[in-house]
């Protein structure tokens, strides 16, 4: 289930819904999806998504989604991937700056879970661990106690995601894996944000400690794309983009660094994702 901030219930997908219980609960879809997640199948689907031909495809996704057009730069796009990255109006994506608000990266649905002392934790019935996101055990124990937040991005979300704080940050590390949907129903199955390719970095924030935060890559999607390697940075400063498809956007704070806001800690707790906006307060600093 999916909420909105005023509590307000989502209707999902219904038809794409069914598509993946296909893929993802036989044994004959799970052999497709061999072939479906290979990166060289995503990457052919990103060529083709970055040419002219693609073009075609924008009419009808934009009728089918219901996107609200008037909230993006429209314009004469030269490809579905220039439609998908899509920017939007300044004004409709408002930053909060007060500093010792949380605001969220991204357009998406939100999750949030406390990181246990095992680092363990559940998401649509599947169990993950931190440093199987991350590769690293050492950088993993940091964030015992705090908090993971998972921001799940559609296909009819904005792309583009934004830097939570002021502060600095290293290098990107980029994990190589297996491109699944990020969809709910993929989740029941497979640990998906374990298997797929991911970058991360971590952020050296002015007001919430040192935060890691990963883009993971979806089916589908063949390039996430970062604007800066070791780097300084400022709130609401463009980070990067997914192209093409839906993904996912995982950030970890360490223990007492926020305090997450009560609605959307007790959707959580009953595995309903909130929907929140770039640049939106999502909680604020530890006391």
């Amino acid at each position: 289930m999916i909420k909105t901030r005023n509590g307000d219930i989502i209707v999902t997908n219904e038809k794409q819904n069914k598509l993946l219980k296909k893929l993802y609960g036989c044994s004959l879809g799970r052999v497709a999806l061999k072939t479906l997640t290979a990166p060289c199948v995503s990457k052919a689907a990103g060529a083709f998504m970055d040419s002219r031909a693609s073009k075609l495809l924008i009419k009808p996704f934009i009728k089918r989604s219901g996107i609200d057009t008037s909230q993006y730069v429209m314009c004469d796009f030269r490809s579905y991937n220039d439609f998908f990255t899509r920017l939007v109006k300044p004004d409709k994506r408002p930053v909060d700056y007060i500093p010792k608000h949380l605001i969220s990266p991204c357009d998406s649905k939100l999750t949030a879970h406390k990181i246990s002392k095992n680092s363990i934790f559940r998401i649509k019935g599947s169990r993950y661990r931190v440093s199987d996101l991350l590769q690293n055990d050492f950088l993993a124990k940091r964030f015992c106690g705090g908090y993971c937040l998972i921001f799940r991005l559609e296909v009819d979300d904005y792309h583009r995601y934004c830097y939570i704080d002021n502060g600095t940050k290293t290098d990107n590390t980029f994990i190589a894996g297996e491109l699944h949907t990020v969809n709910p129903i993929a989740l029941e199955r497979y640990n998906i944000y374990k298997r797929n390719c991911r970058e991360y970095t971590v952020l050296h924030t002015e007001n919430f400690g040192d935060v890691v935060q990963i883009e993971v890559g979806a089916m589908m999607v063949g390039r996430i794309v970062n604007n800066h390697g070791e780097a300084s940075f400022v709130r609401g400063e463009e980070k990067g983009r997914f192209e093409f498809g839906g993904s996912t956007i995982v950030m970890l704070f360490g223990r007492d660094s926020i305090s997450v806001d009560h609605d959307i800690l007790c959707n959580s707790a009953e595995g309903i994702e909130t929907v929140v906006k770039l640049g939106e307060k999502i909680g604020k600093a530890g006391e």
